[in-house]
């Protein structure tokens, strides 16, 4: 019988798909792991639950310990699921201009919301030095989710290998875009052992600095980027040493574009960061012999972003293409 333990045991073990309308405009497999599934919603479940065992093993984290986190909503939703089942509390620090549906979510699972401005990292007023010292006013465990390689670890030994034994270690290439840089850096260490040859390639939104800096070794960043927990200026610890072959920028009219054809035309409906993801996958197979094999992310699903992504007036206010079937 498959009895999975607790919440904790429903984390991961997710399907690969393949998906049939980007396979079919290449004339290669795109496969997307369904992150979706987990039972928090997101790929950030892995993390979650890795850096909280990570830490109750160090014993960093007592017993009803209080986990505190800066994150833009679904490690947070992740974590105060975990938390729960863990009987410790959380608080998350987030940025106000995320999702409203992302709020919701982390109240109703019974988080400590507190909304901050949206400022730079290099502004201490950031929601990660706010999480850093709310946890320090707490004595709580500040989870550092961009700098605890517990992070990357866990995707290596969980979601790398997952990928590896679903493709039989047949993969020409990944790609997936940066938040943590957890999921990236920790899947390209599992897929680099396996076969060196395998291309890592980093899916960058506008707004972030990580395409210069895969492709010029410099931190610069240009326009804007509606999407959400993805992109970053600085080179995080998770990401640092990460094998990393190449790059490329997708702004936000393909991505919706390649999420509203996944919706349409597969059933799939979609984050913003999976419709980056797959548009990457989609630009880097078509450098790749037919009927190549590239693997991408699917982290997290369309319902978190209603009020955004799938809001018509919301698009057509930034100029964006808007969802067909709700024009």
């Amino acid at each position: 019988m498959d009895i999975r333990n607790g919440f904790q045991g429903t984390i991961g073990h997710t399907p690969l798909i393949r998906l049939p309308w980007p396979s079919a405009q290449t004339g290669r497999e795109i496969l997307g792991k369904a992150e979706f599934l987990n039972p928090g919603g997101s790929i950030k479940d892995r993390a979650a639950l890795a850096m909280v065992e990570d830490a109750r093993a160090q014993g960093r984290l007592k017993p009803g310990g209080v986990l505190v986190e800066g994150t833009a909503g679904n490690t947070g939703i992740g974590l105060a699921l975990v938390g729960n089942a863990l009987g410790s509390p959380v608080v998350i620090v987030m940025p106000e201009t995320q999702s409203q549906e992302k709020k919701d979510a982390l109240r109703l699972a019974g988080a400590d919301l507190r909304l901050v401005p949206a400022v730079p990292y290099s502004n201490p007023g950031n929601y990660v030095h706010q999480a850093r010292a709310v946890a320090e006013a707490l004595g709580g465990l500040w989870v550092n989710q961009f700098d605890n390689l517990a992070n990357r670890e866990g995707h290596r030994r969980t979601t790398g290998a997952e990928i590896l034994a679903q493709t039989e270690g047949q993969v020409a290439a990944f790609t997936c875009a940066v938040g943590t840089g957890g999921t990236l850096a920790g899947v390209a260490l599992a897929l680099k052992a396996a076969n060196p040859a395998t291309r890592i390639v980093l899916a960058d939104p506008h707004g972030s600095a990580l395409y210069t800096w895969v492709k010029e070794g410099r931190l610069a960043a240009e326009g804007t980027s509606i999407t959400e927990g993805i992109g970053q200026g600085r080179v995080t610890e998770n990401l640092k040493d990460a094998p990393i072959d190449d790059a490329v920028r997708i702004s936000d009219a393909e991505a919706l574009s390649v999420l509203f054809n996944l919706a349409r035309h597969d059933g799939l409906m979609l984050g913003g960061s999976s419709g980056i993801n797959v548009a990457a996958a989609m630009r880097v197979a078509a450098d790749l012999p037919p009927g190549a094999r590239v693997v991408t992310v699917l982290a997290d699903g369309a319902q978190r972003y209603q009020s955004k992504l799938y809001n018509p007036e919301f698009l057509r206010s930034r100029h964006l293409p808007t969802p067909p079937w709700l024009a």
